[in-house]
């Protein structure tokens, strides 16, 4: 209650310095628009449908994006634990690809798919698979070892030992890599909406600067911050926290 308290006075306190800022500063509108000019363009931005619609085809690609790279993550991960000479050629690769920004990738994602959806989910999962991948292994590899032996001496093998003993021992590293991977993954996705021309927030975002629309920009931006915080702190930070503490890592 406290800390809802403490944000919501910080966040008031922001507002009103934006606000009279603006009021007060010799720069046209359209260059610093106030706060209140701000809402009514993101209000109007709803009631037309402009940002609904948006808000929908940003997070079905970042979704699907994501999915891919959970999948994949985790694969690599599992056998950059399973086998050592993975990790010595593979693992030493994917830890180099990891300091690669998204973006840089982009133009491979041009030449191969076109200036596209397919150049923008291509993104979205470089963006996440990397770093699902290095939290997966370690993951794994912080499976205490007396439950692997327990589980082979009663004979888990195979896909049954994987599922009852290494996932489920993993699960408080693989909701970290989660929550991470979900952030560079929306990052990757609005600067791939950014620089193509597929819809959604990014391209939104490129059309209010190109008329000039900083009310746009701004209420773009907002929308993005607002997304990127209710998943963080509303999905991905109170399931990671559950998590924990069922499994008696913190009180």
């Amino acid at each position: 209650m406290i800390t809802a308290l403490r944000r919501s006075f910080f966040i008031l306190m922001l507002i009103t310095i934006w606000e009279v800022t603006s009021r007060l500063s010799t720069l046209p509108d359209f260059m610093f628009p106030s706060f209140l000019q701000v809402m009514n363009t993101l209000w109007d931005g709803i009631m037309n449908g402009q940002l609904i619609i948006a808000v929908a085809q940003s997070l079905g690609r970042l979704v699907t994006g994501f999915l891919i790279a959970i999948v994949i993550g985790v694969l690599l991960g599992y056998w950059i634990w399973r086998y050592k000479v993975v990790e010595d050629t593979l693992g030493f690769l994917i830890t180099a690809l990891q300091s690669i920004p998204s973006i840089v990738w982009f133009p491979l994602a041009i030449m191969w798919f076109g200036l596209n959806e397919k150049a923008i989910l291509f993104i979205v999962t470089i963006g996440a698979t990397w770093t699902m991948t290095v939290n997966a292994t370690s993951g794994f590899k912080t499976v205490p070892l007396l439950y692997r032996r327990v589980a082979r001496t009663f004979g888990s093998s195979g896909l049954h030992f994987i599922r009852t003993v290494i996932i489920p021992a993993s699960i408080p590293q693989l909701l970290s890599g989660l929550r991470i991977a979900w952030a560079f993954a929306w990052r990757a996705l609005m600067a791939g909406e950014l620089l193509g021309s597929a819809g959604g927030l990014g391209q939104l975002l490129d059309s209010g600067r190109s008329l000039g629309q900083m009310d746009v920009v701004i209420s773009v931006m907002l929308i993005i911050g607002l997304v990127g915080t209710v998943m963080d702190h509303i999905v991905f930070l109170r399931l990671e926290n559950r998590m924990q503490r069922t499994w008696g890592l913190t009180v």
